[in-house]
């Protein structure tokens, strides 16, 4: 069961492909394009900026030296960031799936960032049974540590009844194994048996921001390795629906591209201008250009402290389901709050708003509950309960203000392990 449930950002007919999301953005180049077209050759001619211009230059030359200087920290991040970058190859031995089809396997569900290569049916009668091994998929990772651990997406990895092959960029390949899936958010943790790897490091991607430049390495297509993108971060703190193998997952808080979006690129780094991870690419919307997000290096670092620590990736668990409460939304449902997680049933009748013997069961709340705000923070459409919850651990208490049956009150809730 969902612990929480936001609305999509999208038809329940299509999801948000690849836990669909991908790299990243071209508009800085774009802009400064128009730059050095129009402002570069407007301010030289301005008497206070030319002080400003070596004694030789031009505008024609400073124009010229702005964009070799971006495309020089462009090639010089893809140098050092590329050779951590791997690309994942997912198979499955097709004689064990009656009646296989490319519509019938569920790799197509995070699609465009799975890339399934025209795998043909099998009644599973055929050869006598004999294995029939095909690659059914292929995603993106890269290397976190020198001794073969690597990040990627946990759509990437999560069908236990495939196999995963890595592929360095020099072409070798790599029986890879899966150390941990994370149980609230699209990470996952494999690892192969290598010395010496090179390895990406981590940015602290709570200093992120909007418009910085930044680049996408994945495995573009399933078939063009190391594919690299540009662009910018569009927007920081995003809520989405994604799709998955089991169904829909809330990502909270990611950060959005505008990357130009490419079937397996999934689980690839989004890079800073340091050869850094700010995020891991993991969905885009399908119905909209170049609106592409990643989960944040944070989120990441936080997993792999988990397994670090306890053999597996361990998330604090709350156990409602849940809608953001809009100004429309209150005004629609004639609600008493125009803010806040109202806690809601979901469409079949197992679905219950409160688990059963759940923390927040065992704190007293109910359906139609609307939840208020987390340790004195308020919960809204930017901040939201499962934003809030997911950076507390395992055993914390936290305080929740809650409106229940026409009165506010306070409760304390003992976060659990999810399963």
């Amino acid at each position: 069961m969902e612990e929480n449930k936001v609305p999509e950002i999208q038809p329940k007919s299509e999801t948000i492909s690849s836990k669909i999301i991908a790299p990243i953005i071209a508009i800085s180049l774009i802009f400064g394009a128009i730059g050095g077209a129009f402002g570069g050759p407007y301010l030289a001619r301005l008497p206070a900026f030319q002080k400003y211009l070596p004694k030789s230059s031009s505008a024609e030359n400073y124009n010229q030296n702005i964009i070799l200087n971006e495309d020089s920290a462009v090639i010089d991040v893809v140098k050092k960031a590329s050779p951590a970058v791997v690309s994942i190859v997912i198979s499955k031995d097709l004689s064990k799936v009656p009646g296989f089809g490319m519509n019938q396997f569920n790799f197509d569900q995070f699609a465009p960032f799975f890339e399934n290569p025209g795998v043909q049916p099998n009644s599973g009668q055929q050869n006598g049974n004999k294995p029939n091994i095909q690659q059914v998929g292929a995603g993106s990772g890269f290397f976190v540590s020198a001794d073969g651990l690597i990040l990627t997406n946990k759509h990437v990895v999560e069908d236990e009844q495939a196999s995963f092959v890595v592929v360095t960029q020099d072409g070798k390949t790599y029986d890879a194994k899966v150390l941990a899936r994370d149980p609230r958010n699209d990470l996952a943790i494999i690892k192969i048996e290598i010395k010496n790897a090179p390895f990406l490091t981590l940015a602290d991607s709570g200093k992120i921001q909007i418009g910085q430049r930044v680049i996408a390495i994945g495995n573009s297509l399933g078939q063009y390795q190391n594919t690299v993108t540009t662009g910018v971060v569009s927007g920081i703190g995003r809520s989405i629906t994604a799709g998955s193998m089991d169904g829909s997952e809330q990502l909270e808080g990611v950060i959005q591209t505008d990357a130009a979006i490419n079937p397996g690129n999934s689980g690839g780094p989004l890079l800073n201008a340091a050869a850094q991870v700010i995020g891991i690419n993991t969905a885009i919307d399908q119905q909209g250009a170049l609106l592409g997000f990643a989960i944040p290096a944070n989120d990441a670092a936080k997993s792999l402290s988990s397994y670090q620590k306890n053999g597996k990736i361990v998330r604090p668990f709350l156990g409602v389901r849940y809608i953001i409460i809009t100004k429309a939304l209150a005004k629609q449902q004639n609600l008493p709050k125009e803010q806040g997680a109202l806690v809601v049933r979901g469409n079949t009748m197992t679905d219950f708003a409160v688990i059963p013997g759940s923390p927040a069961d065992k704190a007293g709340l109910t359906e139609n509950d609307i939840i208020l705000s987390v340790d004195g923070k308020t919960i809204d459409e930017t901040h939201t309960l499962a934003g809030l919850v997911k950076d507390k651990n395992v055993g914390d208490a936290v305080t929740m203000k809650v409106f229940h049956r026409g009165q506010e009150k306070e409760v304390k809730v003992i976060l659990e392990e999810s399963k």
